[in-house]
C-alpha cells in the first residue's frame, strides 16, 4: 500500500473538520441526555465516505490505510465530536480484509462502503473471561452447512445499530487442541437474521451504545466462517491491533481537544486581576500534557505505518494505546483543574469529553494488560499471567 503524504493527510483532516461543524457541542449533549445513538453523524461519516476509508476502491471503499484512518477518528475527536459510534467499522476491517475470501469480499464491503450495510459489532468478550480471550466459552458447533452458536458476549458496543457482527467463538474444546491459541474461530452473523439472538443495553457512564449480546442455537452459515477452522484467535488479532491504533489516533484527537480549550481558556480567563495562564501552576500541567499528547501521536503514527506495510505490529499498536490514553487522560486533568468549577459544567463540553476518554484507560484492552504485554512479549521477561 502506497504511503499517504501529509497533504493528502492535511486535506482528509480539514473534510472531516468541514463535517463534523454541523455537529456542535449541543447536538452530543442532546444525546448524552437522552443515550441516544448519533445517526445523523453516522451517516454523514458513511455518506462522505470516511467509514469505508480501508475498504478497496474496487469494493466501493476509498482504499486508504490505517494511517489515514487514524488522522480521521483522531480528527473528528478533535473537533470534540465522539467516533465511538462508528469506529468499529474501521477497525473490523482489518480481520475481513486479511482473511477474508474474495466471494465474502463482494458479498459484504461494498455494502459496507455505501452504508446499505452496517457493520459495527465486535463479538470477542464474555463475562467470564474479560482479557482472557483464550477461555472464552461461546461454542460454534458444526451441522449440516451451519454452525449452531450458543454462548453470550458483553461490552459489545453498537449491536442494536448493526447488521454484521464479527464474532470469535470455540470450534473445539481447549483440551482438544495443541496450542492454546488453537480451536477459536470467526464468523460473520447477519444479525438481522439470527433467531435465538438477542441484545440488552447496558448503560454506563458515557454514551457508548454498549450491551449483552445472548446467542441460543443462532445458525450461521458454514461459509460465514472467516479464513480456517480454528485459527480464528491469530485472525482477531489484526482486527485488535487496528483497533488500538485507531483507539489511540481518537486518544490524540482528545487529548488535543482539552489542551486547545484549556490553553484558551487560561489566557481569557481573569482573577485577582491577571489571566490564570500566567501562573506557572495553571500553565506547566497543560504544557506538559501537551509534550504527552505530541509524543503519543509520533507511536501512533509508527504504529499505522507498519500496519499498513503488512508488518507485525503488536508492540507498536499497544504502545501507542498505551500512550496515547494516559495522554489524553493527563490533557483531560490539566483542562479540569484549568476551568475549575465551570469544568463540570455540561455546557463547556469538558465534563463529557472527561468521562468519554476515561474509556480508553481499560478499553478495548486496559493499561496493565499492555504493561504485561510489553514485559513478557517485547522485553522477554517471564509470563506474569
Amino acid at each position: 500500500m502506497a504511503a499517504i503524504d501529509k497533504e493528502q493527510l492535511r486535506e482528509i483532516r480539514e473534510a472531516v473538520r468541514a463535517i463534523c461543524v454541523d455537529f456542535p457541542g449541543e447536538y452530543w449533549r442532546q444525546l448524552d441526555r437522552e443515550r441516544a445513538y448519533p445517526s445523523e453523524f453516522t451517516r454523514a461519516m458513511t455518506d462522505s465516505g470516511f467509514l469505508g476509508a480501508l475498504i478497496p476502491e474496487e469494493y466501493g471503499g476509498s482504499g486508504l490505510g490505517l494511517a489515514a484512518a487514524a488522522a480521521i477518528l483522531e480528527e473528528i475527536h478533535r473537533c470534540g465530536c465522539n467516533a465511538g459510534a462508528c469506529h468499529a467499522q474501521m477497525y473490523t476491517m482489518g480481520t475481513l480484509l486479511r482473511h477474508g475470501s474474495s466471494e465474502q469480499k463482494r458479498k459484504w464491503l461494498p455494502g459496507i462502503a455505501s452504508g446499505k450495510l452496517r457493520l459495527q459489532a465486535f463479538g470477542v468478550t464474555e463475562p467470564g473471561s474479560g482479557s482472557d480471550t483464550l477461555a472464552l466459552r461461546t461454542t460454534a458447533r458444526r451441522d449440516n452447512g451451519h454452525y449452531v452458536v450458543n454462548g453470550q458476549k458483553i461490552w459489545t458496543s453498537r449491536a442494536e445499530h448493526s447488521d454484521l457482527m464479527v464474532l470469535l467463538a470455540r470450534t473445539a474444546p481447549r483440551e482438544e487442541v495443541e496450542r492454546r491459541t488453537d480451536g477459536l474461530s470467526v464468523l460473520m452473523v447477519d444479525m438481522r437474521d439470527a433467531p435465538g439472538l438477542s441484545i440488552a443495553p447496558i448503560r454506563t457512564m458515557m454514551n457508548h451504545a454498549t450491551t449483552q449480546v445472548f446467542l441460543d442455537d443462532v445458525r450461521v452459515p458454514a461459509d460465514h466462517l472467516i479464513g480456517r477452522e480454528g485459527q480464528g484467535f491469530r485472525y482477531i488479532l489484526d482486527g485488535m491491533n487496528a483497533e488500538r491504533t485507531l483507539i489511540a489516533g481518537e486518544c490524540v484527537g482528545d487529548g488535543r481537544w482539552f489542551i486547545d480549550k484549556a490553553a484558551a481558556y487560561a489566557g481569557e480567563r481573569e482573577v485577582f486581576g491577571r489571566p490564570i495562564g500566567r501562573n506557572q501552576g495553571v500553565q506547566f500541567p497543560i504544557a506538559r500534557a501537551y509534550a504527552s499528547v505530541e509524543a503519543a501521536a509520533l507511536m501512533v503514527r509508527e504504529a499505522a505505518e507498519q500496519f499498513d506495510q503488512g508488518l507485525s505490529t503488536g508492540k507498536q499498536a499497544n504502545m501507542a494505546k498505551l500512550l496515547a490514553a494516559e495522554a489524553a487522560w493527563e490533557a483531560a486533568e490539566a483542562c479540569v483543574q484549568t476551568f475549575g468549577g465551570f469544568g463540570f459544567a455540561e455546557e463547556y463540553d469538558v465534563e463529557r469529553k472527561f468521562r468519554e476518554t476515561r474509556l480508553y484507560q481499560v478499553a478495548p484492552v486496559s493499561t496493565n494488560m499492555i504493561l504485561s504485554y510489553i514485559g513478557q512479549h517485547v522485553l522477554g521477561m517471564p509470563r506474569s499471567y
